[in-house]
């Protein structure tokens, strides 16, 4: 079994790390505002929602911080299919996730925020974390 998985660009890998599991790193250097992957998505309803929130599914959907565009109301949540799904939480990240709304549906970008370095982790701050269980501890 492979110790490292790659995307399809080599641009970045995914690996297990102690105390958190898989984490997304970077195999190239990005600079700000660098897209790091752009993903396809599937927004689903609230009633979606709770039963995902009583699964494990919980942890890798995704609440957007635009919760209106132009008065329509968004959906409850996003899965989205890429390496993004799986980049872990930081208080101080390194990248943020940006939405775009097109004729084929909702798309997330990971977009750089700081210069990233080679085999450096790559992660983000969840919009939804007051939604984690109070237990939930998050390493950074």
């Amino acid at each position: 079994m492979a110790e490292k998985v790659f995307d399809c660009n080599n641009s970045v890998y995914v690996k297990k790390i102690p105390l958190k599991g898989r984490a997304v790193f970077a195999n190239t250097s990005f600079n700000v505002g660098d897209v790091i992957e752009r993903a396809p998505t599937w927004g689903f309803d609230d009633s979606t929602a709770r039963v995902f929130e009583k699964t494990g599914l919980f942890e890798y959907y995704f609440v957007r911080n635009d919760q209106q565009i132009g008065g329509k109301e968004l959906m409850a949540g996003y899965v989205v299919f890429g390496f993004i799904s799986i980049v872990n939480h930081s208080e101080n990240p390194n990248t943020k996730i940006v939405w775009a709304n097109e004729d084929s549906g909702a798309w997330a970008s990971i977009v750089a925020i700081n210069d990233i370095r080679v085999d450096e982790e790559i992660t983000h701050h969840y919009a939804n974390i007051c939604a984690y269980h109070n237990r939930t501890k998050f390493v950074e």
